[in-house]
């Protein structure tokens, strides 16, 4: 993973995209290589999200946002999270989780802050009986003890390294402080770029803590599929949702469809839209938490 990480970093580097870029750090329209592999690939349906999805609506009830803060053993330091809690979060009911994980240049606030409004998305969603009940955690998905955005490409190896900060200390910290089912079949994971190449990775490499993974534009670190899926059958049998987006105007459109080929190739299910004329942004991946919100969980 840290050989693919720094791969990326050079890459980027030699391309003179910075990691403070407004948003999410990777270029905002179009993609970072000009020119990436073509894959034949057989996408699923595109269809809109209503006008509306990712508006604040009048009228309905409203979930609240929380900031935590967590020990680390693998890091060894104090983390934080922000963490959406539903409309009439009930600590005598159970929840399912998803984690809900940033792009190279932010942290626990880009999706809440720059652009993402998932607590919005999600406020609709449970007004329109269209979700099932769930927590979404928002992590900073940087394993190091310098966790802010100004760690630029030096905080790469940090990514690489997250699972065991988010197995090992941000899970059981949520499942402890949450009233959480805990198990496998009520946790998901899935994030935008840099998050979507560590959902993909971390979701399909520890499917005995996660069921449901998803990737939005999913970046370069993004692992090859016959290390994703190095056994095809147990993906089949424990996988319950597998399910990607990205622009078709993203160049980084390769590391979603080289998964769906090998998933069609295997017959493993999977699902890859291609958004029409999507750039980089949060219109791609608004509408990617707008979707697999809907259908995990269920």
């Amino acid at each position: 993973m840290k050989k693919v990480l720094f791969t990326l970093a050079l890459a980027l580097a030699a391309a003179g995209v910075s990691a403070q870029a407004p948003g999410e750090g990777m270029p905002p329209r179009g993609g970072m290589f000009g020119g990436p592999p073509q894959i034949d690939v057989k996408f699923d349906e595109y269809v809109a999200a209503p006008d509306g999805f990712d508006k604040e609506r009048e009228g309905i009830e409203h979930g609240t946002v929380q900031l935590i803060e967590y020990e680390s053993k693998s890091v060894g330091t104090t983390r934080k999270a922000n963490v959406y809690l539903p409309p009439k979060y009930d600590a005598d009911k159970k929840y399912s989780v998803l984690y809900l994980l940033h792009g190279i240049g932010g942290d626990e606030n880009e999706w809440m802050y720059d652009g993402g409004v998932p607590n919005i998305i999600m406020d609709n969603l449970y007004a329109d009986g269209k979700v099932a009940d769930m927590i979404v955690v928002m992590p900073n998905g940087r394993a190091a003890k310098d966790d802010s955005r100004s760690g630029g490409f030096g905080s790469f190896p940090a990514f690489g390294e997250f699972d065991k900060d988010l197995i090992g200390s941000l899970i059981p910290y949520i499942n402890s402080h949450f009233s959480t089912y805990g198990d496998r079949m009520h946790t998901a994971i899935a994030g935008l770029s840099m998050g979507g190449g560590q959902s993909l990775n971390f979701g399909l490499g520890n499917m005995d803590v996660f069921a449901y993974v998803g990737g939005f534009s999913s970046a370069p670190n993004t692992m090859r599929a016959p290390q994703l899926i190095p056994d095809v059958e147990k993906t089949k049998k424990e996988n319950k949702l597998l399910w990607m987006v990205c622009g078709s105007a993203d160049n980084l459109m390769y590391n979603s469809a080289q998964l769906k080929a090998f998933c069609d190739e295997n017959d493993i299910p999977c699902t890859l839209i291609n958004y029409p004329e999507g750039k980089h942004d949060f219109v791609v991946w608004k509408y990617g938490l707008y979707n697999f919100a809907q259908l995990i969980f269920k």
